[in-house]
């Protein structure tokens, strides 16, 4: 079970720069909550949604990312797959 904490957030961000991106948050009218810009491998998270709003974007985002998991540590690797439920 995801939890919806600050710490999750963090985690996830850090998973996101792992893999290559970029996370940055900024106040915009996304009607997802976020927007990517594949070609700079930058992801821009709505401000001003709530914790939980942020992780379930970043999850969203995640799943329809392509992803190299050989490429990540062993931890990371683990907490993709928990993530993304593979």
């Amino acid at each position: 079970m995801l939890k919806y904490t600050k710490h999750t957030l963090q985690k996830m961000e850090e998973l996101l720069e792992e893999i290559g991106y970029e996370v940055r948050t900024g106040k915009g009218s996304f009607s997802t909550g976020y927007c990517i810009l594949e070609s700079k491998k930058v992801v821009v998270i709505n401000k001003y949604h709530s914790t939980e709003a942020r992780i379930l974007s970043l999850l969203e985002i995640l799943k329809h990312i392509e992803v190299d998991t050989d490429d990540l540590e062993d931890k990371s690797q683990k907490y993709y797959e928990q993530l993304v439920g593979e």
